[in-house]
């Protein structure tokens, strides 16, 4: 089993700059007796398990709404979760110990991993992790995001709003216009490149996502109205999610697909794992040294020695409590 490692890291300006899991371990290490830091700590665990909890409770209600649609199945069961618990674990042990479990179920080409687990367990940078690993063996990976198929119906909606002169985004959310929005995206090999890509066609509109993921979807007509879309929009989302993967993985491209269990439950795969922290004291203490480090380089400078490094900590922390 994987013990904490007992090395401790000195603060130095070199490890401030990475910015990474070794400076915010270090950080707790550090800081780990000091009141101020233990304070804002659970200031931010608290908000993050709310946060967690609210987003939660909006999933469910869009997933609900989902299957009184009968857009989704009510009665359908994904492969069961395998618990990996990260506490005293680096990204990399995390990474062998999912991939150990893929190899032992027969993994090959076109394998679906799916990450869940609370904010803060560490399944972002667990998924980089992945990636890196698997390309370094010859895969093809995509990490999948439903992000922009939601700012894609939005896009859709908003058209519609501005072509019919309404102002309020619920009223192009009919359960006709979701039908026939989800008709106009398609996901497919695309152009010269055979790429996949998702293509939204219709209302006028006619782009691939890959092209106008930075610039159109990011407008603020698309941003301000995505949580009231995604919250109607659960299940098609989950729908299009779920075929699209399929496509890719028949190709023998690997999927990491990371997010909350109430929408991945519905991609098929045994690959699914939960992260978890058994001590949850970690995960305020992670998003306190994240804010710390990212406060603290913009004082520091290279020629910073470790107690300069240190005392632009304590100064981002003072601002903070």
């Amino acid at each position: 089993k994987s013990r904490p490692s007992t090395t401790t890291m000195t603060l130095s300006f070199s490890l401030l700059q990475q910015q990474n899991a070794d400076t915010s371990n270090a950080i707790i290490t550090e800081f780990s007796s000091h009141c101020d830091f233990l304070a804002l700590a659970k200031k931010e665990g608290d908000l993050i398990q709310q946060r967690d909890a609210e987003d939660g409770e909006k999933l469910q209600k869009g997933i609900d709404c989902a299957k009184s649609k009968g857009v989704i199945d009510p009665n359908f069961e994904p492969e069961k979760y395998v618990t990996i618990d990260v506490l005293g674990k680096t990204p990399t042990e995390v990474c062998d110990s999912i991939l150990d479990h893929v190899k032992k179920g027969g993994g090959a080409a076109g394998i679906v991993i799916l990450l869940c687990g609370l904010s803060g367990t560490g399944k972002g940078t667990t998924v980089t992790k992945l990636r890196e690993k698997l390309e370094a063996d010859g895969k093809k990976v995509v990490c999948w995001s439903n992000g922009n198929i939601f700012r894609s119906v939005t896009l859709l909606a908003a058209t519609w709003c501005e072509q019919n002169g309404e102002n309020d985004i619920k009223k192009a959310l009919t359960p006709e216009n979701l039908a026939s929005f989800m008709s106009m995206l398609s996901f497919d090999k695309q152009g010269s490149s055979g790429n996949f890509d998702t293509r939204i066609h219709g209302l006028g509109l006619d782009y691939l996502v890959s092209e106008v993921q930075n610039t159109i979807l990011k407008e603020t007509k698309v941003a301000k109205n995505i949580p009231t879309v995604a919250e109607v929009t659960q299940g098609e989302v989950i729908t299009f999610a779920a075929d699209a993967i399929r496509k890719m993985s028949a190709e023998g491209i690997d999927i990491l697909l990371e997010g909350r269990e109430q929408t991945v439950n519905y991609v098929r795969t045994p690959f699914r794992f939960t992260l978890t922290l058994s001590d949850e004291t970690l995960i305020g203490k992670r998003r306190a040294a994240q804010r710390l480090m990212a406060a603290a380089l913009t004082m520091a400078a290279e020629s910073s020695s470790d107690e300069d490094v240190k005392a632009a900590i304590l100064e981002a922390l003072a601002k903070m409590i």
